[in-house]
Parts: C-alpha cells; sequence; structure tokens
C-alpha cells in the first residue's frame, strides 16, 4: 500500500509541476500587460513590445483568416516600408493591413495600406503615430477560442475545468485508498482465519 500510495504522490506532484509551468508564464505576462496599461493607459497594453489582436474580418485572406491572433511588434515607423503587414490604430479599432505606398506630407509620413482580399486601399492615410507594431506572426483560429473565453460561458468553463480536474483526481485517489484498505482488510481476514485453522488443527493434534 505504501508503493502505491507514493505512486499517487509522485503524479500529483508532477501535475502540480505542469501546472506551475503552465501557469506562471500566464500569470507574468498578465502582470506585465496590467502594469503597461496602469503606466499608459491611452496606449494598448504591450508585452515587451508585443501585441496580440484577435482577426475580425477576412480583408488579408488568404495570408491571414477572420478568427486569427495576430503577433505584432513594436518599431521605429521610420523602418517601415512598403510591403509591410502593420497593425495600426483606426477610430475605436486595430486594423492589419498591408503598406502598399508610403508618402510624405510637407514632412509628416503617411501609409496607404490596402488589405490583400480588398478591392480598393484603405480611404484614410495611416500616421506614424497610429503604427501599433510589424506583423510578427499568426496563431490559427485562436481568435475565436479567445472570444469564447470572454464570454459568460466561456469564463464559467474556463474555471470549472481545473475544479473538475482536482475533483476527479481526489476521486480517483479515494478510490484507489479504498481499494488498497479493502485488499489489506481482506488479507488481515484471510491471515487470521488461516491462524484460526491452525490452532485448531494444533488443539486437535493435542487430543489425540
Amino acid at each position: 500500500m505504501a508503493k502505491k500510495g507514493g505512486k499517487m504522490k509522485r503524479i500529483k506532484k508532477i501535475i502540480s509541476i505542469i501546472c506551475i509551468i503552465v501557469l506562471l508564464p500566464i500569470l507574468f505576462v498578465n502582470v506585465v500587460i496590467l502594469i503597461n496599461s496602469w503606466s499608459n493607459p491611452d496606449k494598448i497594453p504591450s508585452f515587451f513590445g508585443w501585441k496580440p489582436f484577435i482577426v475580425l474580418s477576412g480583408s488579408m485572406e488568404t495570408d491571414i483568416y477572420s478568427g486569427d491572433i495576430v503577433v505584432v511588434k513594436s518599431v521605429n515607423p521610420d523602418t517601415l516600408k512598403v510591403g509591410d503587414i502593420i497593425a495600426f490604430k483606426s477610430g475605436d479599432i486595430v486594423v492589419t493591413h498591408r503598406i502598399k505606398e508610403i508618402e510624405n506630407d510637407s514632412g509628416t509620413v503617411k501609409y496607404v495600406t490596402k488589405g490583400d482580399n480588398n478591392n480598393t486601399e484603405d480611404r484614410e492615410r495611416v500616421l506614424q503615430t497610429d503604427v501599433e507594431g510589424i506583423y510578427k506572426f499568426k496563431i490559427n483560429n485562436m481568435g475565436n477560442l479567445a472570444i469564447f473565453i470572454q464570454t459568460p460561458t466561456g469564463i464559467l468553463i474556463c474555471l470549472s475545468i481545473p475544479l473538475l480536474l482536482l475533483i476527479l483526481l481526489q476521486t480517483y485517489e479515494n478510490s484507489k485508498n479504498r481499494k488498497m484498505v479493502q485488499e489489506e482488510a481482506n488479507r488481515k481476514r484471510k491471515l487470521e482465519q488461516e491462524i484460526e485453522t491452525l490452532k485448531k488443527e494444533n488443539e486437535e493434534l493435542k487430543i489425540k
């Protein structure tokens, strides 16, 4: 029983280590983003210049699809060139489109942008101050999951999964413990029966 109990402890320790490895980086990223949002309330928070955005349209297909998460990196706008994909503020939203042309209007740099899947260029020119970063990579379809997690159902599921895993683990452990206790009790009962049988046989020999 001691060996089985030790095995269960090792399993719980491994699960705890995995949870720490997964949760600590997430916690660290969230703390950094939270600090950035406090220190720069007028800017989109980032993780050391890296910013994720959920794509809500198909204007950049077939490179980037609706439901993807694009990750951009803050750069010096002066380094941007025609062909780069950038994320920029457009009103209350952030758009990820490709630079088609760079204009210089009396010393003010403006970018002409266009979605690869759009027929026309964007109507508004993008100022350097509106640029959030240059596109680096995407995570396919993770945007849909991120949106779902923000819903009441998604939040409930995310909170329930760790709790359910703990309940299942504890139930499994309790079941194993009950089984081991029952096996130990059966062995003890069998041993007592064997001892009782030997006593009776010994008494019968004495009588003879």
